[in-house]
């Protein structure tokens, strides 16, 4: 896991863009705080740039650098949930905007999974998580689901977890408004 680590960093640094686990699925990443980074991504995907990308980050103690005002609530939610858990805050910053939807809305996920969680840490920014398909196309379950597009238009694709099958989850998403109140989106 080491090498994977140092070596996405180095690219994330750059402005690239990695293939790499997740609490979830495999991902699309790069630095979120990086436009052309970030258009790299919506370029590969063939995605809309108006359909919204999450970020993650290692910890929610670093949810005050790019959220405005967080809601205490959130904290809460994050303690007590039992699966990843996206939550969609108002008021974000220090990204690039294009990850920014209506009232500054940004998706953020605080992973718990050991190689994303450690990546973000290391890096000390948010990073972009994406799902490794084309836009209109499913979710890949596994790294063997990935199409050669994928694989190809990143610059590094990490070896960690490469032959796990176990089934992973999508997260469920909450929108938590700058008032504390919330909605379950899924």
């Amino acid at each position: 896991m080491e090498p994977d680590l140092q070596s996405c960093i180095q690219i994330l640094e750059r402005g690239g863009l990695i293939l790499y686990p997740t609490d979830t699925i495999w991902g699309i990443g790069c630095d979120a705080t990086n436009a052309e980074a970030v258009a790299r991504v919506y370029s590969l995907k063939r995605r809309a740039d108006s359909k919204a990308m999450i970020v993650l980050l290692d910890s929610d103690d670093r949810l005050d650098h790019y959220v405005v005002d967080v809601p205490p609530i959130a904290r809460d939610l994050l303690a007590v949930a039992v699966k990843p858990l996206t939550i969609v805050f108002e008021g974000a910053y220090n990204v690039a905007n294009q990850l920014l939807g209506e009232n500054d809305s940004l998706g953020i996920r605080v992973s718990h999974e050991v190689f994303s969680q450690q990546l973000c840490a290391r890096f000390g920014k948010p990073i972009v998580s994406t799902s490794a398909n084309l836009s209109g196309e499913p979710s890949p379950a596994t790294f063997a689901d990935i199409s050669p597009e994928i694989l190809n238009g990143v610059d590094y694709v990490v070896n960690y977890r490469r032959d796990d099958t176990s089934p992973h989850q999508a997260s469920n998403i909450i929108l938590l408004r700058s008032d504390g109140t919330f909605k379950l989106i899924r």
